[in-house]
């Protein structure tokens, strides 16, 4: 490596997020004399507050914004870099940073999360949305919008699509229903009605709704609307940072320049074909948009034949691990999805490198009841397992496999609703014997669970059930549940009192 030779240290984390932080903060706490480094590009970390254990493997946390140096007060053993890396060298054990410093490692673990799936690269009317920053200029630009068009089906477009004011948003999700990531079609239909209902505490003069609960043919929209006067703000933003946390709207006025409250077109089962701006129409001759032909400043063409003109793209299509600076000059063994692959110490394929979080695919053989999805709670989980097993291997202590990987847990909150997921919520991996047994009340509440061969396997807990602990405990000790049948769901018995 070129660049200067700095100093070396025991423990060297890459990554602000969630998961270098937390790693940090366990080494720190672990080996107190130990020397750690945590490389950054932002000025800025993500902390975790208010953390709170739900129950055994739920919990449940805000994520902050907090200045690096509040982490090197409260660790006098650490120091902050702030800079991009440039490179890495596994076989010298040091890692080049853009500014041109070479800083040597004994362990070391990335932690530099995923980025953007963009639709395009650099182009001018896609935004891509990630980080705190790209956030406030979607805030900016959708100020002075009427129209977006939001790609996407993960946990930001759910959010986004729901938090827009004021500017029309067409929906283009591949799949036959939103969200499909955290819930099946019956879950997204229970939660489509706050689509149309006015966002809480206000107003309402008058709202016109349209809902369909059959599945809408392919190609055919649905569309909700709620209408109210509005107002715009923008903001500033600087350099890029890590993800955003999962609350990152609250505090963000995303508000548009028209008159209407809310108002979501849905497309559904179509992806972007392409994407051109308002001199690429007026050049081709076969594009034909009718009326408002040529006065968007960008369109996009999707598979089921439709095209929209709109002031800006929203690309929400999920993330891939970021691990552009680490590979060149390295072998690691990568996943199919693009992660490094970890064994269950949290172990690169190169010796003394770990990783944790978005930027790792986890390569053990997984508990059957645990899947990997790029989560706030899950960069959590690793970034601390991470510390744990640096900290163990330095100290020659045997570790063992956690316990929050021996069921898949997460909570959060879609539409203003508490949303609980349990196990394999969707039925992942599962055979044909599964069973469902749902119960849904309107506005209030919708419960799933899956059995298999009679044991619970999964739940989906939306709205205040009061159930997820009773069933990550039926879920964890896998007790035969044919005896109860549907009686399991039923409202007027109480379900806590069964399994006491």
């Amino acid at each position: 490596m070129a660049g200067r030779r700095e100093r070396k240290f025991k423990f060297l984390i890459v990554g602000g997020g969630i998961a270098g932080v937390t790693c940090v903060e366990q080494l720190s706490s672990q080996i107190p004399s130990a020397d750690v480094a945590l490389i950054t590009a932002g000025s800025h970390i993500k902390a975790v507050t208010n953390y709170r254990q739900v129950s055994k493997t739920l919990e449940e946390f805000d994520v902050e914004e907090r200045p690096s140096s509040d982490l090197e007060e409260k660790f006098p053993n650490l120091v902050v870099i702030h800079s991009a890396v440039k490179s890495l060298n596994t076989k010298s054990h040091c890692v080049e940073t853009a500014d041109g410093r070479v800083f040597g490692y004994e362990k070391l673990c990335i932690c530099s999360g995923g980025r953007p799936k963009l639709l395009t690269q650099d182009h001018p009317y896609v935004l891509g949305i990630r980080d705190t920053d790209s956030a406030q200029d979607f805030q900016k630009r959708l100020s002075k919008a009427k129209r977006i068009v939001v790609v996407g089906n993960g946990g930001i477009a759910l959010e986004l699509v729901f938090e827009v004011e004021g500017c029309e948003v067409i929906w283009a999700v591949k799949d036959k229903a939103i969200g499909n990531t955290f819930f099946d079609a019956g879950a997204a239909q229970f939660l489509i009605p706050s689509l149309e209902a006015d966002k809480p505490d206000r107003a309402v003069p008058h709202k016109r709704t349209r809902y369909t609960t059959e599945e809408p043919a392919p190609g055919a929209a649905q569309t909700f609307t709620a209408e109210r006067s509005s107002r715009g703000y923008g903001s500033s933003s600087t350099e890029p940072g890590s993800a955003l946390g999962p609350d990152w709207h609250e505090g963000i006025v995303l508000r548009g320049a028209e008159q209407v409250s809310r108002r979501v077109s849905l497309e559904y089962q179509c992806e972007v074909e392409t994407i051109f701006t308002s001199e690429q129409l007026l050049n081709s001759p076969q594009q034909t948009l009718g009326p408002e032909n040529g006065s968007w400043p960008v369109y996009i063409k999707l598979t089921n034949g439709k095209t929209f003109g709109c002031d800006f793209v929203v690309s929400a299509t999920g993330v891939v691990p970021n691990t552009e600076p680490f590979l060149h000059g390295n072998t690691f063994a990568l996943a199919e999805d693009g992660g490094l692959r970890v064994d269950d110490q949290m172990m690169t394929s190169e010796p003394d490198v770990y990783a944790a979080g978005d930027v790792c695919t986890a390569s053990w053989e997984h508990s059957p009841l645990w899947q990997q999805m790029r989560l706030w709670t899950q960069a959590r989980q690793m970034g601390w397992y991470a510390g744990r097993c640096m900290a163990a291997h330095v100290q020659s202590e045997p570790i063992e496999l956690d316990f929050c990987f021996e069921l898949f847990s997460h909570i959060t909150k879609f539409f203003n609703y508490k949303v609980v997921l349990l196990g394999k919520f969707n039925g992942q991996g599962l055979g044909p014997d599964q069973e469902l047994l749902v119960r849904c009340t309107k506005g209030q509440e919708y419960v799933k669970v899956i059995l298999s061969g009679g044991r619970m396997v999964g739940a989906v807990l939306i709205g205040e059930t009061d159930l997820e602990e009773t069933f990550e405990n039926l879920i964890l000790n896998q007790m035969d549940l044919t005896p109860y049948g549907e009686e399991l769901l039923n409202p007027n018995i109480d379900i806590e009192d069964y399994f006491d």
